[in-house]
């Protein structure tokens, strides 16, 4: 297709081109020859390039089927949970490696019995877990919830049961160094119960039996808080027909048996030292026994000997009742003591508020005014002088004076 344009203005950068029904159209002007200017005709003919349109298309497609390639044929799987092992009071349950594709994790979750137990730390590492503090021949319902950035997946419900205490199928044993009689007879009797024996320790090994506390193995359990025992107590175990605690046969517990036969005495004798002296009331003298050794004991009668015994019931009752009177005077003795602190106690106490009363009134009794004080001190000076006029009259007249042994009516006032 030929079109014919006419040029009306040339920029630097857009071309304004005129159509024949006098349409602006802005060009690019790097398309335009160099040479044109304002009138210039010029044709552009327009094609359609179908090989160009067909090669873009078949990139697209290729790109398109790589995407869904890499991204959407893969989905998330939901995670495969299973039962390892089961005890008396713990499970071991473990699961194959999550399937994410393209997803991202966001968590991974235990739930036991529709409710949910916990997070699982490190779900991309870790395959495995251990749920203790169960019951006894209890039976729970474990399932894993799964979310990722594609959608939440749940997996199926794992119903377990653990054991009984008389099944001892659970008890997962770890050997650490034992002698080979010992290692033997261990082997049989884990065969014997219905027990396992595991290379290393794994996270469903419930006890490790050796005779010495070292290795590695012998660390490791110990990081794991798995109980390490003594070979006697699997032997235990089978005797008693179930399974038993693990205290008595720690690998460092104290190996407690009979005592020694020469130590039984000295201990006895021992305690007997210890004991207190036991002491006894003053009675009566035993009565003469029939048919003694001496041959010079008397025999009695049946009524002198219920007049003993109550002649001895007697004395022992007066005995008791002197001992309740001395402690009745005691108690009397210590409370009339009492009354009479009470007493001087009350006394001093009303003394000192009697005190206390006398000098507060004291401190408020009011002081004489000085203008009193100054009349009273005039009033003196005036006898004083008075008196002295009348010595000095008596002298003059030749008279005594009171101190020269002339008696008090003889003074002339």
């Amino acid at each position: 297709m030929l079109v014919s344009l006419t040029v009306g203005k040339v920029d630097a950068g857009v071309t304004v081109l005129l159509t024949p029904d006098k349409r602006l159209i802005e060009f690019p002007s790097i398309l335009l020859p160099p040479d044109i200017s304002s009138g210039s005709i010029v044709d552009i003919t327009v094609a359609r390039n179908t090989a160009s349109e067909s090669a873009a298309e078949r990139a697209f497609r290729a790109l398109q089927d790589q995407i869904f390639s890499a991204f959407g044929a893969a989905e998330p799987a939901a995670p495969v949970l299973r039962c390892r092992n089961a005890t008396q009071t713990s499970v071991v349950l473990e699961w194959d490696p999550i399937q994410l594709a393209t997803a991202d994790l966001i968590s991974l979750a235990l739930f036991r019995n529709g409710q949910k137990a916990g997070n699982i730390p490190r779900p991309t590492a870790m395959h495995s877990t251990k749920i203790s503090g169960l019951a006894v021949d209890t039976e729970y319902a474990f399932h894993l919830v799964l979310r990722t950035t594609a959608g939440t997946l749940t997996s199926e419900r794992v119903v377990v049961r653990t054991h009984k205490m008389t099944d001892l199928s659970g008890i997962t044993i770890t050997t650490g160094i034992l002698p080979a009689a010992a290692r033997d007879g261990l082997a049989r009797a884990v065969e014997r119960i219905g027990a396992k024996l595991v290379d290393g320790v794994r996270i469903d090994t419930t006890h490790f039996v050796t005779t010495e506390g070292r290795g590695i193995m012998w660390e490791k359990a110990n990081e794991l808080n798995i109980p390490v025992v003594r070979p006697e107590w699997v032997d235990a175990c089978e005797k008693n027909g179930r399974i038993l605690g693990v205290t008595k046969f720690y690998l460092d517990a104290v190996r407690t048996g009979p005592p020694a036969t020469d130590e039984r005495p000295a201990a006895a004798a021992a305690a007997a030292a210890a004991a207190p002296p036991q002491t006894h009331k003053d009675l009566p003298p035993e009565p003469p026994t029939n048919g003694g050794s001496g041959g010079g004991s008397q025999a009695l009668s049946p009524q002198e000997a219920a007049g003993y015994a109550a002649a001895r019931k007697e004395e022992s009752v007066e005995g008791e009742g002197e001992e309740e009177e001395e402690e009745s005077e005691v108690e009397s003795d210590e409370s009339d003591e009492v009354e009479e602190k009470v007493r001087s106690g009350a006394q001093d106490e009303q003394k000192v508020r009697v005190e206390e009363r006398d000098q507060q009134g004291l401190a408020a009794r009011p002081k004489p005014v000085a203008v009193e004080d100054a009349g009273e001190e005039e009033d003196d000076d005036e006898q004083h002088h008075r008196g002295r006029k009348s010595e000095e009259n008596l002298a003059a007249k030749g008279g005594k004076s009171p101190g020269d042994g002339a008696s008090f009516q003889d003074v002339a006032l």
